[in-house]
């Protein structure tokens, strides 16, 4: 795949994150790295899926995404709602990732007890060798 392509997808991609942000899509993310799934990640996205299915609403998504560089943290996920900082969560189980989705997802409630940061990563820049 060449770098036109590469940067072709990466457009695309932003313009549909910015178009569900206006349509006030909610993304929950779980991170499922190795790391993640070896912690448990696995189930903890079956868990949202099984609330989600509950509640049956169209604006809110769960994806997926790889390792977020906090191992020790895992399993993690991250919800992002439009126009707030996202926040994420880590050293969750099922029980918790149930009270985050009716606490944070649908009542606006961080749950502070299991966030573990907020606010967006910065790219990452390459460190210049001497």
């Amino acid at each position: 795949m060449s770098g036109e392509e590469l940067e072709k997808i990466k457009k695309l991609y932003i313009e549909e994150r910015k178009q569900e942000a206006q349509r006030g899509m909610i993304n929950i993310i779980v991170h499922m790295g190795t790391c993640g799934i070896s912690a448990g990640a696995r189930d903890i996205f079956d868990a949202l899926v099984t609330e989600l299915e509950k509640v049956d609403l169209r604006h809110i998504r769960i994806r997926t995404t790889g390792c977020a560089g906090l191992c020790s943290s895992e399993p993690m996920i991250t919800i992002e709602i439009p126009g707030q900082m996202p926040v994420r969560y880590g050293h969750l189980d099922t029980q918790k990732v149930v009270e985050i989705f009716y606490s944070h997802v649908l009542a606006g409630r961080i749950k502070t007890e299991y966030a573990i940061s907020t606010g967006w990563e910065k790219p990452q820049s390459r460190v210049a060798g001497g």
